[in-house]
């Protein structure tokens, strides 16, 4: 698969990578989705030394309070937003009232890693035509990353962070869902590769629901996309 060789190719460049995940089972199911399937062997490609895996899915991360868009005008990112601990907010980056308003939010698992990370990669999978809902949830919680620069206009704090995202799906939108994410990706000020942008979709017949579908989905899946990835 040649998009997988230019990612990892691309990945071992890089010094200090995060890769998030974003897909879930149930927490006793010993199945792992497929798209964190592949982030687990994507790090070993590239090597597990420099390689953090975050499953957004196992974090305790609350919605978004929708700071922008308050009759008073965009709250969101501001100096007061900052989340004042020294270990969860090293860097001082951190900016988010949802954080501070809930005393046991893990977003800041997230942002520690990312703001000392050079590359980021998202794993995500597709739902009803979007990516699933914990892909969305941590998206709309960074927005104050996107508002500093934008709104603000303070310094984009991720201009030097490369990054990427991997959309794994059964037979609708993966191209479509790629393609905005990439742009929101832009917005918030990430260096968008393109060589850690790609979707994989195992039919292109969006009526297919069969049951035999889905199942072979994931043999295609482990025989032409996680077989690539092995004896590197």
């Amino acid at each position: 698969m040649n998009q997988l060789n230019k990612s990892v190719n691309y990945l071992k460049k890089k010094k200090k990578i995060l890769f998030i995940t974003t897909s879930n089972r149930w927490s006793g199911d010993k199945e792992l989705p497929k798209s964190s399937l592949l982030a687990h062997k994507l790090a070993e490609s590239v090597g597990k030394d420099k390689v953090t895996i975050l499953d957004v899915s196992s974090l305790n991360i609350f919605h978004c309070e929708g700071n922008i868009s308050r009759k008073a005008g965009n709250n969101c990112g501001v100096i007061g937003a900052t989340l004042k601990n020294k270990n969860k907010n090293p860097t001082g980056n951190h900016r988010c009232w949802a954080s501070i308003n809930n005393k046991d939010d893990d977003l800041w698992k997230v942002s520690k890693e990312l703001f000392q990370s050079d590359c980021v990669l998202f794993f995500s999978s597709v739902r009803w035509g979007q990516l699933n809902a914990h892909y969305q949830k941590l998206i709309e919680r960074l927005s104050w990353i996107e508002n500093r620069h934008s709104t603000l206009k303070e310094k984009n704090v991720v201009g030097d962070v490369d990054v990427g995202l991997i959309v794994i799906g059964q037979n609708w939108r993966g191209k479509e869902i790629l393609r905005t994410q990439k742009e929101v990706l832009g917005f918030y000020g990430f260096n968008v590769v393109n060589d850690l942008c790609w979707n994989w979709q195992f039919t292109t017949n969006l009526e297919d629901e069969s049951k035999k579908s889905y199942k072979e989905a994931f043999t295609v899946f482990s025989k032409y996309v996680l077989s690539g990835l092995k004896n590197r």
